[in-house]
């Protein structure tokens, strides 16, 4: 039988010794920590309290890891896909220090095996989900009868909140108020017991990701890391009696993506008076997101270039329709359908062009996507189809190509419509946006306050005529998103650049056309278009417009390669840190103005577009 391998103890913890002197180093070494859940926190807080020398271990979980966990699990890698993770840690805390004592409870914490797992611990810290409850607090109360002190750290975005119970001090029930109460008031109560100031709310990219309903909520590495080492310091305070940690009912609050310490004193708990005014109003908003449609779960990719595609879909088009579908064809071979509209619509501008430059933007997407892959797009024109155009892609194999630099600007690229900054363009940002857009489209610079004033007025014009007619109506309620700042599949309400004043009243006047009729009868158009239009026209660096000629024989194809010249050209500006708004609005309105088409039941409306199409083209050729 092979001798025990001898692990120096004090030599692998040595750098802790200055901050702890060696007999505490000793004294950790007979520790025991109980710690439930090894997912998301947990398994920090026992890789983390290994490192700093504590020599025993209670650990418990019921689950296995699984993709999903990547993001923020120090035990979820490839190789752990599936495994149990009380195991997985087990393994990974051991690698560390070999003569740990563990005790694995494969289960997770049993109502039958509470004082099983607590037996001769001298620490508790709570390592279960947010969503899990009811044995949370049945080892909290056990924790208090035992006379364990017990921690509680919640990763909250990119900080943690902290509050700890120490014998003889307030209960974790008498902290948070579970008793009694639903089950959404109890997750209320622990929410705001945990972040009573709630000071992470203003960073919050997306609320509808905290879904109740199905017991998930975002989490970041930031927030679980902070969690485990805001922990472990207050572990070494209470394992070697040095020093005090205030207990519940104070809490701390750190956050570090706001670089901000919230310290609090909730005297009575959730308990007092401001808590539960602030329990009843987070109640009721939690309540309406629960009665609110619940949105799809996310159909992730399940190839490289499927995830290709996902990332390249998100590209510019009208409305934000996404008016593409793809169809497989072959080992990395689609064919993709682009809507025509105009058979239905004798309206659509110019016949469908912007749906074909918004392909061509697509296309350029794929490529760039493509590269993070190390592969490249080849396609090819296919003609039109039954409903739509076609063009056949391939996803080729490219081994030396590195990602491209505009990778990453796909996602963020974005339209704004707030007051810009009046800082000229240098000469150099203007020569690689040029240079971008390749020899075929030629770019015009309108830079003086009375040619930004001129595209301004041909801006305002098109706003006055589409919020006036009806057969726009429909299109803006449906393309509007009320809910969401970043919308899959309309125009989020926040992207209008409207103060919330005006974006309350048109939505009230967005409920039906007598109400908008009426609302620009009596309000007219330009506080709309004032801040739409003329803020960010007028405080802005320039205005520009793009042309091209297109070959009659080659039309359609030449409109996708503008577009892809156009989506490069898009994304350098965002690479660059400059916002746009393009505009297409005052090109199509003339574009009917011009071919006396009655695109509107409205004749002022129709005599307004055939003047702002001579307006346009008087604009465009002075150039500024």
């Amino acid at each position: 039988m092979a001798e025990p391998t001898y692990f120096p103890f004090l030599k692998a913890f040595d750098r802790n010794i200055g901050w702890l002197t060696e007999w505490e180093q000793l004294a950790l070494k007979g520790k025991r920590v109980a710690i439930a859940g090894m997912g998301g926190v947990g398994g920090f807080h026992l890789l983390t309290l290994a490192r700093l020398g504590v020599g025993g271990f209670s650990i418990a979980d019921f689950d296995r890891f699984d993709v999903e966990n990547f993001n923020r699990q120090v035990g979820a890698n490839m190789g752990t896909i599936g495994r149990p993770k009380v195991e997985v840690l087990a393994e990974m805390a051991r690698a560390i220090n070999p003569d740990l004592d563990l005790r694995l409870f494969a289960e997770g914490v049993q109502d039958s095996d509470i004082d099983q797992f607590l037996d001769g611990a001298d620490l508790f810290i709570d390592g279960f989900d947010f969503f899990v409850l009811g044995i949370r607090r049945k080892v909290f109360a056990r924790c208090q009868e035992l006379g364990i002190p017990a921690l509680t750290a919640a990763p909250i975005g990119m900080g943690v909140g902290f509050v700890a119970f120490t014998p003889g001090g307030m209960g974790f029930e008498e902290y948070f108020r579970f008793e009694g109460r639903s089950e959404l008031r109890q997750y209320v109560h622990f929410l705001l017991g945990m972040a009573p100031k709630a000071i992470h709310r203003h960073y919050l990219a997306d609320p509808s990701r905290l879904d109740f309903a199905r017991k998930k909520a975002p989490s970041t590495i930031v927030g679980v890391q902070l969690a485990a080492s805001v922990t472990a310091a207050a572990a070494v305070k209470l394992l070697l009696a040095r020093g005090s940690v205030e207990p519940a009912p104070h809490h701390h609050h750190y956050d570090a993506y706001l670089a901000k310490l919230v310290t609090t004193n909730l005297r009575w708990g959730n308990a007092g008076p401001l808590q539960r005014f602030k329990a009843d109003m987070a109640e009721k908003a939690f309540q309406r997101l629960a009665q609110m449609p619940p949105q799809p779960l996310p159909v992730r990719p399940a190839s490289t270039v499927e995830e290709i595609i996902d990332v390249a879909r998100w590209t510019p088009s009208g409305d934000n329709s996404q008016p593409w579908r793809f169809r497989r064809t072959g080992d990395d071979a689609y064919v993709i359908r682009i809507a025509d509209k105009s058979a239905e619509n004798v309206y659509e501008y110019a016949g469908g062009q912007p749906t074909l430059l918004s392909a061509g933007m697509l296309l350029a997407s794929l490529d760039i996507a493509a590269s993070a892959a190390a592969m490249r797009l080849d396609w090819s024109y296919s003609g039109h189809g039954p409903g739509g155009w076609e063009i056949a892609i391939r996803f080729l194999p490219e081994p030396d190509r590195r990602i491209d630099p505009l990778y990453s600007y796909i996602p963020l690229r974005s339209v704004d419509r707030r007051p810009y900054r009046l800082t000229r363009l240098l000469a150099a940002q203007k020569d690689m946006l040029a240079a971008s857009l390749g020899p075929d489209l030629a770019i015009a610079w309108y830079e003086t306050t009375g040619a930004r004033l001129a595209m301004t007025r041909l801006n305002a014009a098109a706003t006055a005529i589409r919020l006036r007619i009806p057969e726009t109506f429909e299109i803006h309620k449906n393309l509007i998103d009320w809910n969401r700042s970043r919308s899959p599949s309309g125009i989020p309400a926040g992207a209008l650049g409207l103060d919330r004043g005006t974006l309350a009243v048109m939505r009230w006047g967005m409920q039906s056309w007598p109400r908008m009729n009426r609302l620009n009868q009596t309000a007219g158009t330009f506080g709309a278009s004032l801040q739409m239009d003329y803020l960010p026209g007028l405080f802005s660096a320039a205005h520009f417009s793009i042309r091209t000629r297109l070959s009659a024989e080659h039309r359609e194809r030449d409109l996708l390669n503008a577009g892809a010249a156009l989506q490069r050209f898009w994304l350098n500006a965002t690479r660059l840190g400059l916002a746009m708004q393009p505009s297409l609005a005052p090109l199509a309105f003339a574009y009917w103005g011009r071919h006396a088409l009655p695109f509107t039941t409205d004749l002022k409306m129709r005599v307004a577009a055939a003047r702002l199409e001579r307006e346009t083209d008087s604009v465009l050729a002075g150039g500024g």
